[in-house]
């Protein structure tokens, strides 16, 4: 690789890894999201324009975070209007009583913390599911404007608007940097895993688009819930969402063939999933789970990265113990009922205990409870194939086909109503 390459490579590495403590500490310190990550960006250009010509610094982290605070001291001086904030930012580094500007080079202060105050400011309760996610991405994550337009499958002006006005929404409502406390913690804690999941669910199973998968949003989810872990190591909600990103991705690599194509999870090759990702997983549980014996309470996260560490055991998958999923797929529509849980046992009742208890607990679902998601439809018609009902079945894939916005899943429910149409025209 060229010095130029190396170098170039050395900036992304670095800034993927730093913009969130960035954004985050000049967020503390200036309470201005949108000018905190202007301050970043700066730092980010200047390293761009400088280190192909000094070279990498030693300390990359604490080269950008002198930059882009040197460059907030030297913006502030230079507008009138926020000279006092120019002194409360000056006060709050060392060596601000001699009345210089101080030399920053080891001042990467209270990081964990501003990252974590960061991640729940991009999920303040004024934004909407979709905007939180974006901001996200944007601020937690590092991505560009253009990379996280990609992943949604949006343009990238569009997504620069709605990045805009999330960012706005926040100024509006004056949203505290501070990590809220007590119930209102806790509420926005389950909105920050909301979010890591809503991202890692577009990539291990796009919503629309021509791609099965966009492994790079599902990689960015398993880093955001490595970092949410880390910086809450005592909960073992968020370990178990951890755990299950980390499982479910270790499917990634056996979900589709050489051409493409959808491989569902019991025709995979179990060999090509990535067993360092089930270790990292299995071992996330396991600690969650420890937290969980001193009564450290557990949920929906937990309990599904449960379910997903009974398929990662099973070496192959008709070793799969589906009496236990099946049973803790009932514990989870204790704690979290809804459609997509009640859906999921369905499948599960129906390999533990047969496909008719499978289809019972369908039928106790409104057909409008999912709207228009092709996911009712395509398990009543992978229940109804199992027990042999071959007309039913194939109309139940032609349905949830015509539902599907996904190109590859919808090839793979046209070609299931095929081949049930075939054997319904066979046995007649």
């Amino acid at each position: 690789m060229s010095t130029e390459a190396s170098t170039a490579a050395a900036i992304t590495t670095a800034w993927r890894a730093e913009s969130a403590r960035l954004v985050g500490a000049l967020t503390r310190m200036t309470r201005d999201v949108d000018l905190a990550e202007d301050l970043a960006q700066d730092a980010l250009v200047a390293a761009l324009e400088q280190w192909p010509v000094t070279g990498v610094p030693a300390n990359p982290a604490a080269w950008l975070m002198t930059t882009a605070k040197r460059r907030g001291v030297d913006q502030f001086r230079r507008a009138e209007t926020l000279r006092r904030k120019v002194e409360g930012l000056a006060l709050a580094l060392p060596g601000a009583e001699e009345g210089r500007v101080p030399d920053l080079d080891d001042q990467v202060d209270h990081i964990e913390d501003d990252v974590l105050r960061l991640m729940f400011l991009t999920c303040h309760p004024s934004l909407s599911p979709e905007s939180r996610a974006a901001l996200t991405l944007r601020l937690v994550g590092g991505l560009t404007t253009s990379e996280i337009a990609r992943g949604f499958l949006s343009t990238e002006s569009a997504m620069a608007q709605r990045i805009s006005r999330a960012k706005k929404s926040l100024a509006e409502a004056r949203a505290d940097f501070d990590i809220p406390t007590g119930p209102e913690r806790d509420q926005r804690l389950d909105d920050v895993m909301a979010v890591i999941y809503l991202v890692f669910n577009e990539g291990y199973s796009a919503a629309a688009g021509e791609d099965w998968l966009r492994p790079g949003l599902a990689t960015e989810a398993i880093r955001l819930s490595r970092m949410l872990s880390g910086l809450t190591p005592h909960e073992p909600e968020v370990l178990g969402l951890q755990a299950l990103l980390e499982i479910q991705a270790s499917r990634l690599p056996a979900r589709v063939d050489e051409d493409g194509a959808a491989v569902l999870l019991e025709a995979q090759d179990r060999s090509r999933w990535d067993h360092e990702l089930v270790r990292r997983g299995l071992s996330a549980l396991a600690e969650g789970r420890a937290l969980a014996a001193q009564g450290k309470p557990v949920g929906k996260y937990f309990l599904q990265a449960s379910i997903a560490a009974e398929h990662a055991r099973a070496r192959r998958a008709e070793d799969t113990d589906w009496a236990q999923i099946a049973a803790l797929y009932d514990v989870l529509a204790n704690a979290a009922p809804g459609p997509v849980v009640e859906v999921n046992r369905a499948v599960a009742h129906g390999r533990a205990h047969g496909p008719a208890a499978g289809l019972a607990v369908l039928d106790a679902l409104r057909g409008d409870e999912l709207g228009s998601s092709p996911l009712l439809p395509s398990v009543r018609g992978d229940l109804l194939e199992r027990a042999a009902r071959h007309a039913e079945a194939a109309d139940a894939f032609a349905e949830a086909a015509t539902r599907s916005r996904n190109a590859a899943e919808r090839a793979v429910l046209e070609r299931r109503a095929e081949e049930n149409s075939a054997r319904r025209s066979s046995s007649g």
